[in-house]
């Protein structure tokens, strides 16, 4: 079997050394930084929506026969 190059031995070093997990130490990695990017623009999404919509909204009363607001029963 042939020699490996240096470059290669020291590839391969930091292979192994990551793949040693230390047993104290746990971070959410890529994937949690994509799930948490997806929940952002979500709520982005939704807020934005929100906005428009609130905007379309008309707040104003209908006046009553007799010229007087009706106030509207709430349950």
């Amino acid at each position: 079997m042939p020699d490996m190059s240096a470059s290669a031995s020291m590839a391969m070093t930091h292979l192994v050394t990551l793949a040693e997990l230390d047993e104290d130490k746990v971070t959410p990695g890529v994937l949690g930084f994509i799930v948490f990017a997806v929940m952002a623009l979500a709520v982005w999404g939704l807020m934005k929506s929100m906005n428009r919509h609130m905007g379309r909204v008309d707040f104003k009363e209908a006046e009553a026969p007799g010229g007087e607001r009706v106030e509207s029963e709430r349950r």
